[in-house]
């Protein structure tokens, strides 16, 4: 008897086996990326470390950012993309705009979604449905030159108000050819919409409607808050960048000298706009600054990129045992180490700790903690920028006013929207 019962229970365990089918084999996956060489060589490391763990075979296929958008674009109307996505947000309205281009990693059991706030898996939807995981979160952040500030005898700014009132003083004491900040092209452009938002707690875009949140009026005054800024000599005037070629401002020498004292960029970007500054000088990264009547501090907060995994992948599920790994489990998370910045996934987070430089981790906290509505990925789209970019010089070089520039944005904006409905 219980010989016949062990030759059951190996026929059980047989028959489940053969059951699973497929599952019991590794899968044979491919993912895409672009990056530079220590990326590069970061990822195949865990792609490695993660295909061993699951029983996966995982094929990277990397090249640079240049061209990698032309080849997803055909590979995806082919559908011969490749099962792991490395994906830039602001694509996935031109991939997936009803929310139906990639898998939906909400139905993919092997990802365990509590590593993620709610406002980082917002930003990687569309039309409600989890197109795409962060990978990173990076955000605006003001940097100001502490050094300059000192020798002005003024505090680092925490309001408008006080900002208006630094600047000055810098005019008093250090001269007419110093300037509080920067502000030119994209940086014009976010500085004007920051400006919109602490008023009004609206993104860009209506989810909604998928139409532009902001009235006529309320786009007006943030262009009008812009006027100001060069009005009190915070910031020069896009005509007069303009003269001057536009160029960066870490390639500034009014920049490294410190006669430019702030600005607003990317937190990931401190030790691009920190090491040119001279010896002695100091670049801190500071809260979001705010106007009195402000309803948020409208932190602009995006996913630096997302991981998505194809709907024509042969094996979802697996797909999505390695991205689980990657983001979430230690053998992924110490070979990608801060190779694509600092990581969105709590897992990835503490287990980190405080690796990555300290001035980064700093602004990044900030951007975190701030509070602002969910950014929608067209805020990023090439001819909604190109239009507040256009308009915006056309309001410096005064050929439209303040409320002409925003129903100029506005039409213009919600033309390039309609073509997504």
């Amino acid at each position: 008897m219980k010989m016949k019962r062990t030759i059951a229970a190996l026929a059980g365990v047989a028959y489940g086996a053969l059951a699973l089918g497929t599952a019991a084999q590794g899968a044979e996956l491919r993912m895409a990326w672009w990056g530079g060489e220590s990326r590069h060589v970061a990822t195949q490391k865990a792609i490695a470390a993660c295909g061993e763990k699951y029983g996966h075979t995982v094929k990277g296929e990397f090249t640079g950012f240049d061209g990698y958008l032309e080849k997803l674009t055909t590979q995806m109307a082919g559908k011969t993309e490749a099962d792991i996505i490395q994906v830039n947000w602001p694509w996935l309205p031109l991939f997936s705009k009803n929310g139906d281009g990639f898998a939906d990693l909400r139905k993919l059991k092997a990802i365990d979604l509590s590593n993620w706030s709610e406002a980082d898996l917002a930003a990687g939807s569309m039309n409600g449905v989890l197109q795409g995981l962060s990978v990173s979160t990076t955000g605006r952040v003001f940097f100001f030159n502490a050094t300059t500030l000192e020798k002005a005898g003024v505090a680092i700014p925490k309001s408008w108000d006080e900002f208006f009132a630094a600047t000055a003083t810098i005019k008093e004491k250090l001269g007419k050819d110093y300037y509080t900040f920067n502000a030119v092209k994209e940086t014009a452009q976010l500085l004007t919409t920051l400006a919109v938002v602490q008023k009004t707690g609206k993104d860009l875009v209506d989810p909604a409607t998928n139409r532009v949140a902001w009235t006529p009026e309320e786009l007006a005054e943030g262009i009008s808050f812009l006027g100001k800024l060069v009005e009190a000599g915070a910031i020069r005037s896009q005509k007069e960048e303009a003269a001057d070629g536009n160029v960066n401002l870490f390639e500034k020498p009014a920049w490294a000298d410190g006669k430019i004292a702030g600005s607003y960029e990317w937190d990931s970007t401190y030790s691009k706009y920190a090491d040119p500054l001279k010896d002695g000088q100091l670049l801190k990264s500071v809260a979001m600054l705010r106007f009195p009547d402000a309803v948020t501090e409208g932190v602009y907060r995006k996913p630096s990129m997302v991981f998505s995994i194809s709907k024509n992948s042969k094996d979802a599920e697996a797909a999505a045992q390695i991205v689980n790994c990657l983001l979430n489990e230690p053998e992924g998370i110490d070979a990608l180490g801060t190779s694509r910045g600092l990581p969105a996934s709590k897992a990835a987070a503490a287990r980190l700790g405080d690796k990555g430089e300290p001035e980064v981790r700093a602004a990044n906290a900030i951007v975190v903690a701030a509070s602002g509505p969910a950014v929608s990925p067209f805020n990023e789209h090439p001819e909604v920028r190109a239009a507040f970019i256009d308009t915006l010089e056309e309001y410096a070089y005064g050929q439209l006013k303040a409320d002409e520039a925003a129903a100029q944005i506005i039409d213009t904006v919600n033309d390039v929207l309609a073509e997504f409905d």
